[in-house]
């Protein structure tokens, strides 16, 4: 540690343009940190400070090894910081972002992480618009599709179905499609996307646009629960990840529609600021969900 410690003593020195001001900066005596720079010069053969009686001034090569040093004292002080978290359970406050349906799938493991990480205290704010994790006080967000925001990092958690389902009754009444362009035949709900205001596409394999374009729609609304309510009435036939439909369909109150027809997949990842280090508390969240979530799948 004796060049890290002269190293330091080199910053301290040019930042306070004296030996007596970093003296007093690390808490040493004059004498001491003069000592670390004469071995310092003599350990790189190069003077590193112009001396004069009231000021030193860095020499071209003081300059060069300040940047270097300052680069390199940061890393080592986060390294340091780190691996003090590390020896402390993670506390504190983590906020995070999700869109409403995501206590369908989140809920569910918490009870797990609470119990392991009892000094963390979750909040969790659910939106179906694209917040902005930085401006609104957010540590992390989960969302599911394209990722277009790069100034954010991201950890993908798992992947889940979109699947078309209905309620029995509507499938009586109108008949059970056996291929998807008997689909038709039956009324959809749709889901609109409220960040675009456009109909969510139904993309069903040997189907180039949306599926649910030649049938007649019985409801739109911008709510996925709101969704799933009206397909469990018999509203219309509807297109959801299938996450949100398990229990009605454990249950019976919903049907999958065309189950050997393999059925788009999407994903849910959690992003945080990239220009940040993730607090102890949130590595220890991300590492949960990664290993809880969708694991069944």
């Amino acid at each position: 540690m004796d060049s890290i410690s002269a190293l330091l003593a080199f910053v301290r020195t040019a930042e306070a343009g004296s030996i007596v001001g970093a003296a007093r900066a690390l808490g040493l005596t004059a004498s001491a940190v003069g000592k670390r720079l004469v071995r310092l010069e003599q350990d790189l053969g190069a003077r590193l400070f112009h001396r004069t009686t009231r000021r030193l001034h860095l020499t071209e090569e003081g300059e060069l090894l300040l940047q270097r040093c300052r680069r390199a004292l940061d890393e080592l002080s986060e390294a340091q910081a780190d691996l003090a978290q590390r020896q402390h359970a993670p506390r504190g406050l983590l906020r995070i972002g999700l869109p409403t349906i995501g206590y369908r799938f989140l809920l569910p493991v918490l009870p797990g992480f609470q119990q392991r990480y009892p000094q963390v205290q979750l909040e969790l704010e659910f939106n179906d618009r694209l917040v902005d994790v930085v401006n609104e006080g957010l540590d992390a967000v989960i969302r599911s599709g394209d990722l277009a925001d790069s100034s954010l990092t991201a950890r993908q958690l798992g992947t889940f179905r979109f699947i078309v389902c209905a309620a029995p009754p509507l499938l009586r009444a109108h008949g059970s499609p056996q291929r998807q362009a008997d689909l038709r035949h039956l009324p959809a709900v749709r889901f609109r996307v409220p960040t675009s205001g456009k109909l969510q596409p139904w993309t069903l394999p040997g189907h180039s646009g949306d599926a649910a374009a030649d049938m007649a729609t019985g409801m739109t609304c911008n709510n996925m629960e709101a969704v799933l309510a009206a397909a469990i009435g018999g509203m219309g036939a509807a297109w959801m990840p299938d996450f949100l439909a398990a229990d009605a369909l454990a249950d019976g109150r919903l049907q999958d529609v065309l189950p050997a027809v393999p059925h788009q997949q999407g994903q849910f990842s959690l992003l945080w600021p990239g220009n940040r280090q993730p607090s102890a508390r949130l590595r220890v969240f991300i590492d949960y969900l990664v290993e809880h979530l969708f694991c069944a799948r």
